[in-house]
């Protein structure tokens, strides 16, 4: 029996009491079942998607050129090394990648410039197709170290001091918001360079070395980017999936080591930066929150201008970052902390280096109660964090929409508009 059966039996269990008690047994036993069918068999969960036609990630691993890997950043809440394992089992099963790495690599992070702070931990596995030689390097990104300390400050308020003058269901809503609501404030403050600088190490991991060629453990720093990493950039397949914060976490780190090559150009030889230059890669944002986190922010240097650095008869079309960036935007109505990316947003607040088209995609992870009109209910935390074990959602990043690899289970139960510029 699912959770969305649990509530229901319990919403209608004073209805069942009634009838009864008033004779009508077999009618009223009749009527629940029906009612609880209705809720075994019947998902009504609404998905979809506006914006373009996106290939997924399976596309990418038929390319024999190349390698293809995945960045996955978390948001809010305190999170530990090996959080992303039931969506990295999900995808790999959907992409059928059927082999990985006996171990998993964690490189602890720290940065040239930072080199006396541990800035959290990259944890890398390998994925395989023994059959067909396809194969994905997959890095967990975990930031929390850097704001666990601080959030030692709320520590007293969970304590037994305080807790217990707390009704249990409210304690556990207090240690959830201390938590969760702290992260914004702290990556608001002195703590975004070095959340920031992980991301910018990630990164450059990814762009710099193969499974084969990446340390296995302890404190490590990525030096740099050169020539030599050239080709690498160029034939490989980059994606990133975050989710809440993250997607703040990936924007404002590209942005940031946007803008690291446009000032210390010397650091990077002008073939590493051509190769990102032609780079086509997409960001998969779960939950996203860039609208609500712009809050108080000033925008991006560069925004409204994508004519300019976008098209190759644009006059600043060399001083672009990537040639294209897919972002694909996830939020389910009934999560709290979510929002859609209008074109209106995009235009003002997304860098228009960044050469950016979104798509949005309203998916309902949390499954709508609806008993006789006695309620319409979803739970928000379940729609907040319920993306990254959603099959839709990861057929919709393992297989894309609106082309002819898209999943069966993408055509039965999401629609796609395409919006045409």
């Amino acid at each position: 029996m699912n959770k969305r059966t649990i509530k229901t039996t319990k919403l209608l269990s004073s209805l069942f009491i009634a009838l009864l008690l008033s004779g009508c047994t077999s009618f009223g036993k009749g009527v629940v079942e029906a009612v609880l069918e209705k809720s075994e068999n019947e998902d009504t969960r609404q998905c979809q998607v506006w914006g373009q036609s996106f290939k997924g990630i399976a596309a990418n691993l038929d390319n024999k050129k190349g390698k293809t890997k995945i960045l996955f950043v978390h948001g809010v809440g305190d999170h530990v090394p090996g959080y992303t394992t039931q969506f990295l089992e999900k995808l790999a099963k959907n992409l059928y990648l059927n082999a990985r790495s006996a171990e998993q690599k964690n490189i602890e992070l720290t940065a040239p410039l930072l080199s006396d702070k541990t800035l959290g931990n990259l944890r890398i596995s390998h994925l395989l197709n023994e059959q067909n030689g396809q194969e994905l390097t997959f890095y967990e990104l975990t930031w929390s170290e850097i704001s666990r300390a601080e959030k030692q400050i709320l520590a007293f308020d969970t304590s037994g001091d305080h807790d217990f003058r707390r009704a249990k269901i409210n304690g556990l809503l207090k240690k959830f918001s201390n938590d969760a609501g702290a992260d914004p404030v702290i990556f608001s403050g002195e703590s975004r360079e070095p959340i920031l600088a992980t991301f910018g190490q990630s990164f450059c991991w990814m762009a710099t070395a193969d499974w084969q060629e990446l340390p296995s453990s302890g404190k490590q720093a990525c030096i740099g980017l050169d020539d030599s990493a050239a080709d690498r950039i160029a034939k490989d397949h980059y994606v990133f999936i975050s989710h809440s914060m993250g997607s703040r976490i990936v924007t404002d780190g590209l942005d940031r080591i946007i803008g690291l090559l446009s000032n210390y150009k010397s650091i990077v030889d002008s073939k590493a930066l051509e190769a990102f230059k032609n780079k086509h890669i997409r960001i998969y944002m779960l939950s996203n929150q860039l609208p609500m986190l712009q809050l108080g922010r000033k925008p991006p240097e560069v925004t409204g201008d994508d004519a300019s650095y976008c098209q190759a008869n644009g006059a600043n079309y060399n001083k672009r970052m990537f040639k294209e960036t897919d972002i694909v935007a996830f939020s389910d109505p009934n999560d709290l902390l979510s929002y859609s990316i209008p074109h209106e947003f995009a235009e003002k607040y997304i860098d228009s280096r960044l050469c950016a088209d979104i798509t949005n995609v309203n998916i309902n992870v949390a499954p709508t109660m609806d008993a006789f009109g006695l309620t319409d209910f979803a739970n928000p935390m379940t729609a907040h964090i319920g993306y990254d074990t959603d099959d839709r959602v990861i057929a919709l990043i393992a297989q894309g929409i609106g082309t002819k690899d898209e999943a069966p289970l993408i055509k039965q139960r999401c629609t796609f508009t395409k919006e045409v510029h």
